[in-house]
């Protein structure tokens, strides 16, 4: 028999990387860290008091808000803590986007918008990203809503604040958000967080993770930023449903984390470093690379499908979607320097033997 209401049926789930559990793998297809946590994070775990697991955690998360707070220039009333920004984002779409229209998003993005979408009502405009992949701010008008990633995945590309500024003054009685899982590692010259636009605009969420620049995909903590009516809007649909999201571990582990600042540093340039030389070395293989502001490169080949297959078979996990337009592109995380040796060789082997 079937259990399952209309809705669920009609849902088309979003399709997470594989994750392997034997050894031997080289993974570069969840655009995980490479590097371990803080070492702060360690210390800060390993002093919890177990005892204290029997009582619910803080609900509203105040130590480590007040942490991020510091961290962005913001008050506590400014932030938002959750499990994940997926889950960020689930309750944003809920408390802003359920059951309207027009809610605009890039066709080329994060695949759990238009899950979401569905599931909560919200019925999506998918705005074609121009031929180079880049995002066109005039795409983004008269909206009900708004939702980007910036960087965006899986194209690696940023837009700068001016850009973002346009799409908030062309939508400036609906929410936009703008998903920040990856600015971390963005040229900080030319593409800067939206948070410095907070104060400014009453219209604007930005939503962040711990997964990524801080190493804690494990944990899955995110966070949002913006002005306290859309944080009280986040709150009222969250505890609507679970009043104490983000366990006691998690929250001690996250502000440590956020205080590190020098060890976040340290890891970012490692990454960037690395991205860049692999990028270097695809292109003199004769690849197109877009210019990567992500902790992930998208490369183009017309035997991109053939090169996924032959990495599989060699025990390196990369991204490959068989969908229009990103058919012939891969996207593959940053791993440490030594993986992304590994990585880069085995394309050579492919071409050397003829594939291409």
């Amino acid at each position: 028999m079937d259990f399952l209401s209309e809705k669920a049926r009609r849902l088309t789930p979003y399709v997470a990387g594989l994750q392997p559990q034997e050894a031997g793998w080289i993974k570069l297809n969840t655009n995980e860290n490479p590097y371990p946590p803080s070492p702060q994070v360690t210390e800060a775990l390993n002093a919890v008091d177990i005892a204290k697991l029997r009582l619910y955690p803080d609900g509203e998360s105040e130590v480590l808000k007040s942490a991020i707070a510091e961290s962005v220039d913001l008050k506590p009333e400014n932030i938002f803590c959750a499990n994940s920004s997926d889950e960020v984002l689930a309750l944003a779409f809920q408390a802003f986007f359920s059951g309207k229209k027009r809610i605009i998003s890039p066709d080329i993005s994060y695949g759990f918008y238009p899950v979401w979408a569905e599931m909560y009502d919200a019925e999506m405009i998918f705005a074609p990203v121009c031929r180079d992949f880049l995002i066109n701010p005039s795409d983004y008008k008269n909206a009900n809503g708004v939702v980007i990633a910036n960087p965006n995945a899986p194209t690696s590309l940023a837009m700068g604040l001016c850009e973002i500024e346009e799409i908030l003054c062309a939508n400036a009685n609906s929410v936009v958000i703008i998903d920040e899982a990856y600015i971390d590692f963005a040229d900080t010259d030319s593409f800067k967080s939206a948070v410095s636009l907070v104060n400014s605009y009453e219209n604007l969420l930005v939503v962040r993770t711990f997964s990524k620049s801080h190493s804690m995909a494990g944990m899955r903590v995110g966070y949002a930023l913006g002005r306290a009516s859309l944080i009280d809007g986040l709150r009222r649909v969250r505890d609507a449903f679970n009043s104490y999201p983000l366990d006691m571990l998690a929250q001690t582990a996250a502000t440590a984390a956020i205080k590190d600042t020098e060890y976040l540093g340290q890891t970012i340039r490692r990454i960037v470093k690395t991205r860049d030389k692999t990028i270097f070395a695809l292109r003199e293989m004769g690849f197109n690379v877009l210019q990567s502001q992500a902790n992930f490169i998208f490369f183009e080949s017309e035997k991109a499908a053939e090169i996924y297959e032959f990495l599989l078979k060699n025990k390196i996990l990369v991204r490959y979607w068989k969908k229009p337009r990103i058919c012939n592109l891969l996207r593959v995380s940053i791993g440490t320097e030594s993986d992304m040796e590994v990585f880069t060789e085995c394309v050579n082997q492919f071409l050397r033997e003829g594939e291409c």
